[in-house]
């Protein structure tokens, strides 16, 4: 779910030139789950090949990576690893929810309603582990770095971030910049449409999310930005506290400026002192390694054409194209492709 700040963010559009030869850390899990979402038949049906394994995302990882490969953007994907305590509930939360979806998803199939089968089959997306170490395959195939974060991704990459080991974090949440992720990068799609509810379709372009100009345009500092988020609800309060969106968060934070005064003034049914605690005390591995390594074509053909029924064809086109940049960037110099 994430932090949801609504339109509290400022933001401005980049180009994808302005992303060229810049270290993009992405949020693996976030990625996933708009792959399992979107990719889809009209009927919900996921993506599959002929053994009846879902490969959606390996569609979306292969579609969308080379693509920002081939524009000489340098990704690297970060997974999460073991969830904080105070996430099991919201995790058991969702499952009940998926369960829900499930169960009118049947009663959707029965009644052959391809509307609804598609707008519930979107809200039971699992990742599973086949998934989940699939998509770490392939990325690893296509040379480009894989991040296992001791516990929650966002936090990891936010800490790269700051670091100045990767330039800006990639997310459509704004978790990272509660860890303190000085640049955030949405709509990280070379896809210029965005597929609305509703069925409807607007346009979409890259936008940049820099902390600072957050952190100036509220008013407010780091920490009152993590009470901000707080009151208004995240991955370990869910809910926030009842009756408090955005605005009326940013006033409270700006007119007690501390979490004593705030949270003394309000009805929250959580101790907001632990959830804090878990922003602050997240798990970091510091000793990540980051390199990027010529795509193993022959790995690649493998795992997406042997295993998975891709077309040859496709996977080949792609490859060759990436293949020629790779030979520009030879003559250029190695390092503007690769890190070794």
């Amino acid at each position: 779910m994430g932090v949801k700040l609504g339109d509290l963010i400022p933001r401005k559009e980049i180009s994808f030139d302005e992303l060229s030869n810049k270290r993009i850390a992405i949020d693996a899990p976030n990625m996933l789950y708009q792959f399992l979402s979107s990719i889809r038949q009209l009927d919900g049906t996921p993506l599959m090949d002929s053994k009846s394994n879902i490969t959606s995302h390996l569609l979306g990882i292969f579609s969308r990576l080379t693509n920002l490969m081939s524009r000489n953007v340098k990704i690297c994907v970060c997974f999460d690893g073991k969830p904080p305590l105070l996430k099991i509930k919201e995790v058991e939360s969702r499952e009940y929810r998926k369960e829900i979806a499930e169960g009118k998803l049947r009663k959707a199939q029965e009644e052959e309603d391809t509307e609804l089968m598609y707008k519930y089959s979107k809200q039971t997306v699992r990742l599973t582990k086949d998934i989940l170490n699939e998509s770490k395959e392939l990325i690893n195939y296509l040379g480009l770095p894989v991040i296992q974060a001791p516990s929650e991704g966002d936090a990891q990459i936010a800490f790269m971030c700051e670091k100045g080991d990767v330039w800006a974090c990639a997310s459509s949440d704004m978790d990272v910049l509660i860890y303190g992720s000085p640049r955030s990068v949405t709509n990280l799609t070379l896809s210029q449409r965005k597929k609305l509810p509703g069925g409807s379709t607007i346009s979409i372009r890259p936008e940049l999310i820099e902390l600072d100009v957050v952190l100036k345009n509220l008013d407010i500092n780091q920490d009152q930005l993590l009470a901000l988020a707080i009151l208004v609800g995240t991955d370990y309060n869910r809910q926030g506290v009842k009756g408090i969106g955005p605005k009326t968060a940013l006033k409270l934070v700006r007119q007690f400026r501390s979490f004593d005064k705030i949270f003394n003034g309000v009805k929250a049914d959580f101790n907001w002192k632990e959830v804090y605690a878990v922003f602050k005390s997240m798990p970091i591995m510091k000793n990540y390694k980051l390199k990027w390594e010529y795509p193993s074509e022959e790995k690649i053909f493998k795992l997406l054409v042997d295993k998975h029924d891709f077309s040859e064809e496709r996977v080949r086109k792609t490859l060759d194209k990436l293949r020629g940049i790779k030979s520009k960037q030879s003559q250029k110099g190695l390092g503007d492709f690769i890190n070794v």
